[in-house]
């Protein structure tokens, strides 16, 4: 009888892993979505109950929640070290954003995460905002490893019209590939992008993996004259939320009064916030019923900091901590996000396991079967540190090294040097409100769409769970205490330990001189390793009304005038939008004119000499 049992416990345990083997052999359907600009107090999972985000909320509870993940200070930093796995003091994109008039884009020598994963067979797909260049078209999406794009290729656009405004150009920002959707224009991109990605996932050939990569413009604010656009349904579901209490607001105040009361709407906010959930709500909800989210990992991350004050300003909230997006404090770096998948080991639970944004290259790499143990990369693989929660292989974080801005951070264990600040400094206070005071709804995210998606693959969340996670995320800072050694990073380095201090209120450098220096010391060896910012100067040529009013890919067609291109007033004339057949194609034509072959664009009209 014993040597049954044993033949039995054998033949269970062989069931077992050639089962388990079987299941991780067919690679996981990875999605990652990208929110732009929010805050680490937009998230209800993080202690709000000021703007519902149940969708977002209930992902967060059956996966994990990432609570020392870091991210950039801003956009196109971000977004190169998630596409290459590198920090961007190795790609030449540390400062600043790349901007719609620049002749440049993120290297083309790089190899990005969509050409990794499509040597493993996935179908690759990027839905939203692109933001790493489009001078020529090798630059862009689908020349970079995309099997597809629909988006915009600049940093923001108007959420009903598409157009960006880069001060002194305005044109159209919204591409199918290489070709301008115009007949999209008064759809809110938000809802553009759900149905995209939804439409990419209800077409999908579930035999072959999928990457999508759903990149919102959500919750970035629009162009200057609608800075918080949303649809008037979704605002009006928000009219009990009133504008900021200024006195409220910030701990310390640095905020420009007449222009925040100017601008900031906190019902518009919401409603943009509100249609990002939304968003999550449908991807997930397409993924289960196509049978896809029992095999899929999702990603849910912010870019950067939010914007509660100085430019871009969305009425974000990264309270408690000190900061906003632009600045290396932890409200500017400190990232609102999550993992989740069936595939996790230890799912619902609160990871504290270090994390930053180039690590999601090798980490989901792993993840779909690629070994990327000799990538020439700076990302980590965290796959089986996130999966089985065991320790991070990440020690340090690298903030950023800005020489142009003269600001520096570091993160080595618990301990934080950062020294210098953009803008004069300006923004370098605690910025508000908690939301706290306001009743969470967690019946609200047990109902929700991914709720009920992920409990019909057996991850039901529970009331009480949900409660304790949500306040084992918390982050909890003391009332400031005006008798701490201050922080002046303009005048002197600051030293934190951001474990026990995490709101930055506890200048700790006088205290500790040899730590600082050896944090100082880190810095200088990898400022040796930088190369030079990439950034170039505007080129007027960019100028949409030159290119059908469009932004587009001018590198491409300058050869084509030589030493015959035309500035401004010397010969240029206006593209009419009168379509007609030429050689097969619907051009743009206008009589007395020449008209010179540009693929995908209204055709830029010179006056024949």
């Amino acid at each position: 009888m014993t040597a049954i049992r044993g033949i039995a416990s054998c033949v269970c345990l062989i069931v077992f892993v050639v089962g388990h083997v079987a299941a991780a052999a067919a690679p996981p359907h990875i999605v990652f979505i990208l929110a732009d600009d929010l805050g680490w107090n937009d998230v209800g999972f993080h202690g709000s109950g000021q703007i519902p985000t149940p969708n977002i909320d209930a992902l967060a509870y059956s996966g994990l929640l990432l609570d020392w993940y870091y991210v950039t200070p801003i956009c196109t930093p971000s977004r190169s070290a998630l596409m290459t796995g590198k920090h961007p003091i190795h790609t030449g994109m540390q400062h600043g954003v790349l901007k719609c008039a620049e002749p440049r884009g993120l290297p083309l020598h790089e190899k990005l995460l969509p050409e990794y994963l499509r040597e493993l067979g996935y179908s690759t797909h990027i839905v939203g905002k692109w933001h790493l260049g489009f001078y020529t078209k090798e630059y862009t999406p689908t020349y970079r490893g995309f099997d597809s794009h629909l988006g915009l290729w600049s940093g923001h656009h108007d959420y009903f019209d598409h157009s960006a405004v880069e001060s002194p150009y305005w044109g159209l920002d919204m591409r199918r590939g290489l070709d301008p959707a115009w007949d999209l224009h008064g759809q809110y991109s938000t809802d553009v992008f759900t149905k995209e990605a939804v439409r990419l996932i209800d077409n999908h050939n579930t035999s072959r993996p999928m990457f999508l990569y759903l990149a919102h413009a959500a919750v970035h604010s629009g162009n200057p004259y609608n800075p918080l656009p949303a649809p008037d349904q979704d605002v009006s579901k928000f009219t009990t939320i009133f504008n900021y209490d200024h006195d409220s607001l910030v701990r310390e105040n640095y905020v420009d009064l007449d222009y925040f009361d100017l601008f900031v709407v906190n019902e518009f906010v919401s409603g943009m916030l509100s249609k990002l959930d939304e968003s999550v709500g449908h991807v997930v909800e397409a993924l289960r019923k196509r049978g896809m989210l029992k095999n899929s990992i999702i990603v849910f991350s912010t870019d950067n900091g939010g914007p509660p004050a100085g430019f871009n300003l969305n009425a974000a909230s990264n309270w408690p901590l000190r900061g906003t997006k632009h600045t290396l404090w932890e409200g500017g770096v400190r990232g609102a996000g999550l993992i989740w998948s069936p595939r996790l080991v230890r799912p619902g639970r609160v990871s504290r396991q270090l994390l930053h944004i180039s690590d999601w290259l090798p980490t989901l790499v792993t993840a779909a079967g690629g070994n990327p143990s000799n990538l020439s990369i700076d990302g980590l693989d965290l796959w089986y540190a996130l999966s089985e929660d065991t320790e991070s292989p990440r020690k340090m974080v690298l903030h950023n090294i800005d020489d142009i801005f003269g600001v520096a951070g570091i993160t080595y264990g618990d301990w934080k040097y950062i020294q210098g600040s953009t803008y004069n400094g300006q923004w370098d206070g605690w910025y508000g409100p908690s939301g706290r005071e306001w009743v969470y709804d967690v019946g609200g995210v047990i109902g929700s769409t991914v709720g009920r998606a992920v409990a019909s693959i057996g991850l039901s969340l529970s009331a009480d769970s949900i409660r304790a996670l949500r306040e084992d995320a918390m982050i909890k800072c003391p009332p400031r205490n005006d008798s701490l050694p201050l922080c002046r990073p303009l005048q002197a380095p600051c030293l934190f330990n951001v474990r026990e201090d995490p709101c930055e209120d506890n200048n700790l450098i006088n205290k500790y001189p040899s730590l600082a220096s050896e944090l100082r010391e880190r810095l200088r060896k990898l400022n040796a390793t930088a190369i030079l910012p990439g950034n170039l100067p505007w080129d007027s040529r960019a100028n949409p009304d030159y290119w059908d009013h469009t932004w587009t890919n001018f590198g491409d067609y300058l050869n084509v005038f030589a030493n015959n291109f035309y500035l401004p007033n010397e010969g240029m004339y206006e593209c009419r939008r009168t379509w007609v057949e030429y050689n097969g194609q619907h051009d743009c034509l206008l009589k007395t004119t020449l008209l010179i072959g540009i693929p995908n664009n209204c055709y830029l009209l010179l006056k024949l000499n």
